[in-house]
């Protein structure tokens, strides 16, 4: 194989980290620094909070993609990530490359941020990596669940990086993106359902019949709208307009497409619920986003 170009390099790296996972992780992130917000903004800790998160996020899915090369090589999804391409050789240097994003994110969270703010990374990074890749992901079927809090990491760091503390507040916050992983993962599994078996990966739908795992998925969609409909109950600049129109709307939306999953369970139905899942979530926390400064504004 001919050696890449450097921008062919660069692309090679950057497709490594997953941007289209890490994304999402650093925008509710960041909606969780505004609405940890209790005075103005402070562009150190802004800046330090979303580069904090990303060199975290997309450092932990280089390191999953490391672990995972083998299964991405034999799922038809995966197989065209560098790993198993064989783009990046040896492959250690995607590891290397990796864990050097982590140890980034941790050193930028201990001097830029807070004790509160760097825990809350570590123990994201330590979950997703540790409990769902390394020791859930291939031996059970509560993987999913298990590695779910680490969803929940980016939202922490960011509102203890702007408030030096989690309340309730953020713990409700960051159980948005809890409930709203699994939807996320088993209506994917559920659309891929061949590819997980082949690849001996088991998620929920693989392992339980079908009518089950509609079940476990439009029960969590349950779950999230009626948490994001509550949140104003802990934190009360939300119980205004923007926040709750939005939650109502985009939640009546979910909840329609898991119940036309249920109803009528088909690989098409279920990769509809997948893709809309991610501008759920987006629209959602863009919606704490607007509450959060539109209350620092009335504030002053």
């Amino acid at each position: 194989m001919r050696a890449l170009t450097i921008t062919e390099t660069i692309h090679t790296y950057f497709s490594l980290t997953k941007p289209n996972v890490w994304w999402l992780l650093v925008f509710v992130g960041l909606a969780g620094y505004l609405a940890g917000l209790k005075g103005p903004i402070n562009t150190v800790t802004l800046l330090a909070s979303a580069l904090g998160l990303v060199c975290g996020s997309a450092g932990a899915e280089s390191v999953a993609n490391y672990l995972e090369r083998d299964v991405d090589a034999v799922m038809e999804r995966t197989r065209r990530r560098p790993l198993p391409r064989g783009l990046i050789q040896p492959p250690e240097k995607a590891l290397v490359f990796g864990l050097a994003l982590i140890a980034a994110s941790l050193v930028i969270s201990a001097l830029l941020l807070n004790i509160t703010a760097l825990l809350a990374m570590l123990l994201g990074i330590l979950d997703y990596v540790i409990v769902y890749v390394v020791l859930t992901k291939r031996r059970t079927a509560w993987n999913i669940v298990l590695g779910s809090p680490a969803g929940a990491a980016p939202v922490l760091v960011g509102y203890a990086g702007a408030s030096g503390f989690i309340d309730i507040p953020a713990l409700i916050l960051g159980l948005l993106v809890v409930l709203w992983i699994p939807s996320h993962v088993w209506s994917l599994a559920l659309k891929y359902r061949e590819d997980y078996i082949r690849a001996g990966i088991p998620m929920l739908p693989t392992v339980v019949p079908e009518r089950i795992a509609v079940r476990c998925i439009a029960g969590t969609v349950v779950l999230l709208v009626i948490s994001s409909l509550l949140f104003p109950v802990f934190d009360r600049r939300f119980l205004k307009g923007p926040y709750l129109a939005t939650a109502v709307i985009v939640g009546a939306a979910l909840l329609a497409l898991s119940i036309m999953v249920l109803s009528k369970p088909s690989q098409r139905n279920a990769w509809i619920l997948f893709k809309f899942t991610s501008p759920y979530l987006a629209i959602l926390f863009l919606a704490v986003m607007i509450e959060s400064v539109l209350g620092l504004l009335n504030a002053q």
